[in-house]
């Protein structure tokens, strides 16, 4: 059958990638580890540390996960095989749906597992920290950041992420003006950097009555959630903290006392608030380790532009700065401007589906590797 010699095909250039994966993956010396920590975790004192103990346990889990996903791959890999010799020697049409939705699954895992090999910066393992502005668009902007909004709490659930909410704006009449959440997971932070930029809807807006296509723009800045202390000096003198009540969604001391905390950093302009916590004091203190963080990540993308020469982040919430694009009408695309990355099923895209776009940006920073040349809509 055509269908078995081209599924054949297909597994037997799976062969090299797959052996360059478990090569990459540094199995040997993960089972190793998984020793050693396993080692650690039978003595006595043990959890005399919390934090320590906890850092560990996560760390044996990941590992864990990474050798059982690969070896789970192998067995894969030799089973499509063994069906497709069993297609030839029975010339069973049946088996051919099986077959092809095995290969699938199996692509879907390695692409995964080989995404993860992208994950090497110093804080992509973390948490994430991900910000919401609407820009210019007005009501139809807000509307578009209630929508990305969505998308990535969509995209959180996908992964097995859980999301907070950490400070969060209604628009004037509809949608959101700005929203912050913290999306815990393994590798949050190393996925939903690629998000970081101007993200630019395009459709005939429902609040329009002239039913008019309209732009509009919302930014999403992403850092890391760093829990250990970082050495960044925040003098007293250079911030402004300010008190007010919270608002939007959120528990039962919403709107009932002013324990939300806004910080303004003066130098650079940055802006942090928190009004998740239960208290002034526990949102003062995550406001302020979001604010650490942000200054690190600024120190650290400066000097990267200056060892590269490369252009500053452009910080104007407006044409021309988008790293992506939504079209929805009159055709409907999503295109990224970075890696050529498009997708026409805006749909699923909107309702978390942005796993290839994630991808492609991985491999853009990593190789170099575009999937075409851009071009503006």
């Amino acid at each position: 059958m055509v269908e078995l010699d081209q599924y054949k095909y297909t597994l037997s250039t799976m062969e090299g990638p797959l052996k360059e994966l478990g090569s990459s993956l540094s199995l040997d010396g993960k089972k190793e580890r998984i020793v050693e920590l396993s080692r650690y975790m039978e003595a006595p004192d043990f959890w005399d540390d919390v934090d320590r103990s906890q850092k560990m346990t996560r760390e044996l889990k990941n590992l864990q996960d990474t050798v059982k996903t690969f070896s789970d791959l192998e067995t894969q890999y030799e089973d499509i095989g063994m069906m497709i010799e069993m297609g030839y020697e029975e010339n069973d049409p049946d088996v051919i749906p099986m077959i092809e939705e095995s290969l699938q699954e199996f692509t879907d895992k390695f692409e995964q597992l080989r995404l993860s090999t992208l994950l090497n910066g110093e804080y992509d393992k973390n948490n994430a920290i991900l910000r919401l502005n609407a820009g210019a668009g007005g009501t139809e902007a807000c509307d578009w950041a209630s929508m990305l909004y969505r998308m990535f709490t969509r995209y959180a659930e996908r992964k097995g992420f859980s999301v907070e909410v950490l400070d969060f704006l209604d628009g004037d009449e509809a949608g959101i003006k700005s929203v912050t959440i913290q999306v815990n997971g393994e590798n949050a932070y190393g996925y939903l950097k690629s998000e970081k930029g101007v993200h630019r809807l395009v459709r005939i807006s429902p609040f329009n009555a002239a039913g008019k296509r309209q732009t509009s723009f919302v930014s999403c800045d992403v850092m890391p959630d760093i829990e250990e202390d970082i050495d960044i000096e925040v003098r007293d003198e250079d911030i402004r903290i300010d008190t007010y009540r919270s608002s939007g969604a959120g528990g039962q001391h919403i709107n009932k006392t002013s324990s939300a905390i806004r910080i303004t950093h003066f130098p650079t302009g940055i802006v942090v608030t928190c009004q998740n916590e239960r208290s002034q004091f526990q949102n003062k203190d995550k406001a302020m380790q979001m604010l650490k963080a942000k200054l690190y990540m600024l120190k650290q993308q400066e000097n990267a532009e200056k060892l590269s020469g490369i252009r500053g982040e452009v910080r104007d919430i407006a044409w021309g700065n988008q790293i992506r694009s939504y079209v929805l009408q009159p055709y409907t695309m999503v295109k990224d401007h970075r890696t050529g990355q498009t997708n026409g099923n805006t749909d699923s895209v909107l309702d978390g589906n942005i796993d290839n776009f994630i991808s492609a940006y991985l491999r853009w920073i990593t190789t170099g590797e575009k999937v075409s040349d851009d071009t503006e809509e």
